[in-house]
């Protein structure tokens, strides 16, 4: 009997209203919590929960022609237009997406492991937690 790895599973994500859904694999390469004064506005929130992959592992199932993108074409934000909800950001000339770990219904294996943008964080917000905090990006790039 074969075993499924957790790069073999597909993850399922939507909006809030459902009317985009997408699939991606299980196979993040790095999760983060970004407070960065862009993540904080794209979300309304103190930070961003993200995980990152390769753009090549994310597809959108349903609804595409409701996807509003902020941004070109190598660099963007995909939002629903019906909704607002964030859904994922295209990175790295268009190599990698991070997809909004909110909008995950089904649970991923990764955890984010670390703070970035904590330099520019929310003054309102304390971080509470024994992760690693970066005052930019990590040293290893996630």
């Amino acid at each position: 009997m074969s075993q499924t790895s957790a790069s073999d599973r597909v993850l399922r994500g939507c909006c809030l209203c459902g009317a985009i859904s997408y699939e991606v694999a299980d196979a993040f390469v790095y999760a983060v919590n970004c407070h960065c004064s862009n993540c904080r506005r794209a979300t309304g929130s103190a930070f961003k929960p993200l995980a990152g992959i390769e753009s090549r592992k994310l597809r959108v199932v349903e609804g595409a022609e409701r996807l509003m993108i902020y941004g070109d074409p190598a660099a963007h934000d995909a939002h629903c237009r019906a909704c607002g909800s964030l859904l994922y950001s295209l990175v790295r000339a268009g190599a990698f997406v991070h997809v909004t770990m909110g909008t995950l219904v089904d649970a991923p294996t990764i955890r984010p492991n670390a703070h970035i943008f904590v330099g520019s964080k929310a003054p309102w917000f304390a971080i509470a937690d024994d992760l690693p905090q970066y005052e930019e990006h990590a040293p290893d790039g996630g």
